[in-house]
């Protein structure tokens, strides 16, 4: 069985949750705390050395972390990773966009916000990162002005992966009501089979 090491309020760890339940992936939760110190501890430095989640372990003790690698590995062979080698690119574009247009932006002014209160020193970082937060939400606006998923017809990871950090962004400060698009896509989202609530 499948062991996960995740903080189920992070949208990183949230995406192994979607995936590990739309697939219906039998596997042992493992919740942790990054701010109790949790993901520090000697045992699970032993396990990953970064000391970060989401994780997870195999039966034979090989680990596996960053999320999308993850979410990757769990669906391999599933309808949420397409076949067709240019969608499937597609999907690999979009993840890829996650990581480095979205969620440093979205997920840390989300942090500032809800995590640390907004605090007076880090109010002009909240601010800058709303600039590129809505340049992100812009593009995928963009795509989803013409078809229901971020690699068209198909439900992907990468909708997954965008999604983790999207249907939270008030929570940074990012008003979704000027993405009417992006609401609707939220909504087909929730409507997947196997769809779980992230926990507040």
């Amino acid at each position: 069985m499948i062991t996960a090491y995740g903080d189920s309020m992070s949208g990183n760890c949230y995406k192994l949750q979607l995936v590990l339940n739309m697939l219906d992936v039998d596997h042992l939760w493992q919740e942790m705390s990054i701010t109790n110190g949790e993901t520090q501890t000697p045992e699970f430095l032993a396990k990953n050395p970064q000391g970060k989640i989401p994780l997870i372990e195999l039966d034979d003790g090989r680990v596996l972390s960053e999320s999308n690698a993850i979410m990757g590995y769990l669906a391999e062979g599933s309808d949420l990773i397409p076949t067709d080698t240019f969608s499937k690119a597609k999907m690999y574009q979009w993840m890829f966009f996650e990581q480095y247009s979205h969620e440093p932006y979205i997920a840390v002014a989300r942090f500032i916000q809800l995590y640390l209160g907004l605090p007076e020193d880090r109010l002009a970082e909240y601010h800058s990162l709303h600039v590129k937060g809505h340049k992100a939400l812009a593009a995928m606006e963009a795509e989803l002005a013409w078809q229901p998923f971020l690699c068209g017809s198909q439900f992907t990871l990468a909708d997954i992966a965008l999604f983790a950090y999207t249907h939270v962004a008030h929570q940074g400060g990012f008003d979704l009501a000027h993405y009417p698009q992006i609401n609707q896509w939220l909504i087909r989202i929730k409507q997947q089979a196997g769809f779980l609530l992230m926990e507040s």
